[in-house]
Parts: C-alpha cells; sequence; structure tokens
C-alpha cells in the first residue's frame, strides 16, 4: 500500500483536458493522479539555423515548475539565473520523445515549441 492509500498495482487515475488555454495554437491538462500539467503548443514559421533549407520542421520543448508545486516553495530558476541540470535534462527527454513521434518533413519549415508547466507534483 502507498502513503496515498492506492495499491502497488494500482494505476493512477488519468485525465487530458484539450484546448485548456485560448491562445495557444494547442493545448491541454495532463492529470495524472495529483500531478497536474498544463502543456500548451506554439507553431513558428522558422526552424533553427541548422535545418534551414532543409525542407524539414523541428519540434523542442521548455519545462518548467511553479515554485508552489510541491509540499514547499521552490525558488524560480530564472530568479537564480540558470536551469537546474534535472530541468535542462527533462526538457530534453521532453523534446526527443516529442520528435520521434513526429514527420519532420511534413511538417516543413516550422517549429512546433511545447511548453510543460508543472501546477502540481
Amino acid at each position: 500500500m502507498r502513503p496515498s492509500g492506492r495499491n502497488v498495482d494500482e494505476m493512477r487515475p488519468i485525465s487530458i483536458e484539450v484546448g485548456a488555454t485560448k491562445h495557444a495554437e494547442g493545448s491541454c491538462m495532463i492529470k495524472i493522479g495529483d500531478t497536474h500539467v498544463l502543456c500548451t503548443a506554439t507553431l513558428e514559421e522558422r526552424v533553427p539555423p541548422f535545418l534551414r533549407n532543409s525542407g524539414q520542421g523541428w519540434v523542442t520543448a521548455e519545462y518548467g515548475m511553479l515554485p508552489r508545486a510541491t509540499h514547499t516553495r521552490m525558488r524560480r530558476e530564472a530568479a537564480a539565473g540558470k536551469q537546474g541540470g534535472r530541468t535542462v535534462e527533462i526538457q530534453r527527454l521532453i523534446g526527443r520523445s516529442l520528435r520521434a513521434g513526429v514527420d519532420r518533413q511534413a511538417l516543413g519549415e516550422r517549429q512546433i515549441t511545447v511548453d510543460c508547466d508543472v501546477i502540481q507534483a
């Protein structure tokens, strides 16, 4: 039995609400148990310099956690002036995972940036 009362072989409830924000080209709120993550996608008519004139697109990600998403307040990484190693690795993992599932040729020379912000951890 876990501290939450959930059995070790029991999955956490999962929900995905699409259209969670009104300004982004795409957005969703993902809830897995008590973990809530807001994701937004932005489409831009540009690619990184290394992909110019290649006909391919790019997908990248940014990750952050609200200061009070956890039991105790964490200082914003932006206030410290640099991202922590954990944040950088999570961003890389998200970006690589998304690129693995996207036909970058079909995307054309466009970039999708997915912002993932942990609201509650």
